[in-house]
This record gives structure tokens, sequence and C-alpha cells, in this order.
């Protein structure tokens, strides 16, 4: 069921968070291998959504469930998806990344080309 209150944090806070306590928090990234040639952050784990099939049966050992979790797409709506898949399996602490990696680009760090 769709929550309309999804956890989110603003591109600004993640940026924050990734300068100050980068180890704090697993960044998922959901984009394509083709998107991610093209930009992406630091120590993001990839997970494309079309892989599904792929990583889904083994998630709760490819992330810590005691660890925050932010997931990155291009504008916030694979992102969104997969938030509300990874709570629906039992992860506590997930947050969407609001504008995805096009708003960290405009936003934060202007040397991420955008798409």
């Amino acid at each position: 069921m769709f929550q309309p209150t999804l956890p989110s944090i603003s591109v600004e806070e993640l940026a924050q968070q990734l300068a100050n306590m980068p180890d704090s928090l697993q960044l998922v990234d959901v984009r394509e291998p083709e998107e991610l040639a093209i930009a992406q952050l630091p120590n993001s784990i990839s997970l494309p959504l079309s892989q599904y099939e792929v990583w889904s049966r083994d998630i709760h050992s490819r992330l810590d469930a005691d660890q925050a979790i932010v997931v990155l797409c291009h504008h916030g709506m694979r992102s969104a998806q997969m938030c509300q898949w990874l709570m629906g399996q039992g992860f506590t602490q997930v947050k969407n990344i609001t504008g995805g990696i096009d708003a960290y680009s405009v936003l934060i760090d202007p040397s991420i080309p955008r798409y």
C-alpha cells in the first residue's frame, strides 16, 4: 500500500551527511548501468530496478537493516518505489532522496553531468 508520507531527505541534507558522516548511511542507486555511467555519487550501491530478480532475494545480505538507507534515482520516482519495497521487507530507516541525482547536480555539485 502506498504511504503518502514517504520519509525523504533533501539533496542539501544528503550532501551534509556525506561530508560529515559518510559511513552513517547506505546510498542505494536504483538507476540503470548506462545512467550510472553518465553520473553517480561515490560509494553508492547499485541495485537497478530492472535487475530486481538478480538482487531482491538476498537484499538482507546486501543491505544492513540497522543502518540508515537513502535511495537515489534520476528525479525521485523509482527511488520512491524502492523505498516502499524496502519498507515492506522490514527495513525501517529508509529515505527517498528528493529530486534525485538531477537535483543533486543542480543544487550541490554542478560537476555531476545532467541528462
